[in-house]
């Protein structure tokens, strides 16, 4: 490598854009696996908006759409979307039911049925018009114990009509897939639309913000170099119902309603992405009393009233000198089913899906 190209990728490469209904980010230093952190933080982004419209629930052509319409009960899917739906089953199963995304006919009866990029009812709006406050709890039905996944022959089970909604977990499952490609870079941070990655072979500590969801200010910085982060809230997307009443995404499995818990955000920190998302949501579900316990690896917590309360991630554990860090999640794990273990270059392709059956 010529000296200018090891100087260009010992800085940090940074892409900025639109995707998944807000702003998602790449943030690479140093070259590894997917080449320079220019090529590194490139491929990242065009990755996210690929599967932006594989995985969009408001676009009719989209393979989520297609499963979620196909009249079959046994569905042939690509590698990822199996890896998405075993997540909506792990999600409902980890969360006790809180975290439900096969809530999608309930979702639309709410309002959502389109692409909301900006809330059209204030926060504290929301709150004023909201009715009394309780925990949320599962559904009766919890359908998510329907979904029967094969991740070797990449099929998805369920009754027909069973839909799923990607959302959060989806914008988790994709940080972590990404974050192994680049795990062998000195430095990465992938925000996929509030859910983050962070990691890298430097264990470089990186700045994680959290800010209040009334006014943007600054409540906490986190400094840690190996993390998954979620930050769940109702103040992103809020609107009005047919009805008059103060609607957001986040829904009361046991109701099929809009949930306010008195709890309006809460930002988890675990060993995933996808692993922070469920515990973000379920923290936020739970309420006020239950929201510390889904909190182990840290977090903080915004209430109704504008107060918010930290609590501090446990000490990291140190590798010996030496050891590389193992994978937040393993790439072998999502890919090996699909065909044996390809060229370092054709691996980056089968990321970003454009090889995957």
């Amino acid at each position: 490598m010529s000296s200018a190209r090891r100087a260009a990728s010992a800085r940090e490469a940074i892409e900025e854009f639109d995707c998944f209904g807000s702003r998602c980010g790449a943030r690479v230093i140093g070259c590894g696996r997917a080449g320079t952190a220019r090529e590194a933080a490139a491929l990242s982004r065009r990755t996210l908006l690929v599967w932006h419209r594989r995985f969009s629930r408001f676009l009719a052509d989209s393979e989520l759409s297609q499963l979620n319409r196909d009249p079959r009960e046994t569905v042939p899917v690509r590698p990822l979307m199996a890896r998405l739906a075993q997540a909506v089953r792990d999600a409902g199963l980890l969360s006790g039911g809180l975290v439900d995304a096969t809530l999608v006919g309930e979702l639309e009866r709410a309002g959502y049925a389109r692409d909301l990029r900006q809330p059209t009812l204030a926060l504290a709006d929301a709150l004023e018009r909201a009715p009394a406050r309780g925990p949320a709890s599962a559904a009766a039905a919890r359908r998510w114990r329907e979904i029967d996944v094969d991740l070797q022959g990449s099929t998805v089970t369920r009754p027909p009509g069973l839909m799923l909604d990607s959302g959060g977990l989806a914008k988790g499952l994709f940080a972590d897939v990404l974050g192994e490609l680049l795990a062998s870079h000195p430095s990465f941070a992938i925000d996929c639309a509030g859910d983050l990655l962070i990691g890298g072979a430097a264990r470089t500590p990186r700045p994680i913000i959290v800010e209040s969801p009334f006014d943007a200010r600054t409540l906490h910085t986190f400094e840690l170099s190996h993390t998954g982060v979620a930050t769940s809230g109702i103040g992103r997307r809020g609107w009005l119902d047919r009805n008059g009443r103060p609607a957001h995404h986040l829904l009361d499995p046991s109701s099929g309603t809009p949930a306010f818990t008195g709890i309006v955000q809460v930002t988890a920190l675990a060993s995933s992405a996808l692993d922070a998302e469920i515990k973000a949501k379920a923290a936020l579900l739970s309420g006020p009393q239950a929201a510390p316990d889904w909190l182990e690896h840290g977090g903080v917590i915004v209430f109704d009233d504008g107060s918010h309360r930290v609590l501090a991630p446990p000490p990291a554990p140190q590798p010996p000198p030496g050891m590389q860090p193992t994978p937040v999640v393993s790439m072998g794990q999502l890919l090996a089913h699909v065909r044996p273990r390809a060229a370092p270059a054709q691996e980056a392709e089968l990321a970003t899906g454009a090889v995957a059956a």
